[in-house]
């Protein structure tokens, strides 16, 4: 059974979303000990075919294995019904956080979510943290 779902502009530019996203990363990291793949992606397939089209990963949950499971979700056809959001600048190194906002770190980090979601294009792709050492607008 379909449910609408309503949908709402996400910014000024006219980006739409579905009201309730679905945040992976429980799904890969954090909260509880992971769960098996193929649970994950029918949890994402019901979600969209529930009218939820707006999901958000990250490249530091897992670190990266959260953009791949939501990849792999998105084969078949779902990849046009869904917004996906993932993010950059956190960076996990020997056990502690680092926070990057270089532009030569996006761009690699933006290429890198790309391969890994297995897509041509994010549709939100915005800062996890924001580097105190480069000013936002370098970024």
């Amino acid at each position: 059974m379909a449910v609408n779902v309503p949908r709402i502009k996400l910014g000024t530019q006219g980006f739409e979303v579905s009201k309730q996203g679905l945040g992976c990363l429980g799904m890969s990291t954090s909260y509880a000990p992971r769960k098996p793949e193929h649970e994950m992606i029918q949890l994402i397939h019901h979600a969209v075919n529930s009218g939820v089209t707006f999901l958000d990963t990250s490249d530091a949950y897992g670190p990266h294995t959260n953009e791949i499971l939501v990849g792999k979700a998105l084969k078949g056809g779902i990849r046009e019904k869904v917004q996906i959001a993932t993010k950059f600048g956190v960076v996990l190194k020997d056990g502690k956080m680092e926070v990057h906002g270089e532009p030569e770190y996006v761009r690699a980090a933006c290429e890198a979510s790309l391969k890994r979601l297995d897509v041509d294009y994010i549709d939100l792709y915005y800062v996890h943290r924001i580097d105190p050492l480069v000013p936002i607008e370098v970024t």
